[in-house]
């Protein structure tokens, strides 16, 4: 068994289009190599702090991010045929690839809506406002359906209101 703490950059797929660890961020690796009759198991920890945008109100989103993750590298005499339609990892030349499981960790460990924060109220429909920025934020929409009625009371003729008060007064002599 051998422990191996080690600082790498990023290659340039750690993530979605939305967020992802940025191509040449340090990402730190704390790992564990142990033989094993089938090759080499290795387990450990990868940090680093994934950069995208808010899907609600597309500021900046920061997340820092701590994955597990335990795979075992093959060594090549030991491969069996019916593990070439798996994903198997090698031994090659006694080196071991950890990109490909580190890119695999990552992506799956990234949230697909980040967000900002979780009450983000996002932007405006109408206008694209940052609603954080102004909470009461609001436009006069009237459904177009009620558009003749606005007319009616724009032009000073007396609601339902006032018709309901006339017909108490009638009640009443």
């Amino acid at each position: 068994m051998r422990k191996v703490a080690r600082t790498v950059p990023a290659s340039g797929d750690m993530g979605t289009e939305i967020i992802s660890i940025p191509e040449g961020t340090e990402i730190e690796l704390k790992l564990r190599l142990e033989a094993v009759m089938e090759g080499v198991l290795v387990s450990g920890t990868a940090s680093g702090v994934a950069v995208g945008e808010c899907i609600r109100c597309l500021d900046e989103v920061r997340l820092p991010l701590e994955i597990s993750f335990t795979e075992l590298f093959s060594y090549p005499e030991n491969r069996v045929a019916e593990d070439e339609d798996e994903d198997v990892h090698l031994v090659e030349e006694e080196l071991i690839n950890l990109e490909p499981v580190l890119r695999d960790a990552v992506v799956l460990a990234l949230p697909f809506q980040p967000v900002c924060r979780e009450d983000c109220p996002g932007l405006c429909s109408e206008c694209g406002v940052h609603l954080a920025d102004d909470p009461a934020h609001t436009h006069e929409n009237a459904d177009p359906r009620w558009s003749a009625l606005q007319g009616i009371l724009a032009d000073g003729v007396p609601g339902p209101a006032a018709a309901d008060s006339g017909r108490d007064d009638e009640k009443e002599k």
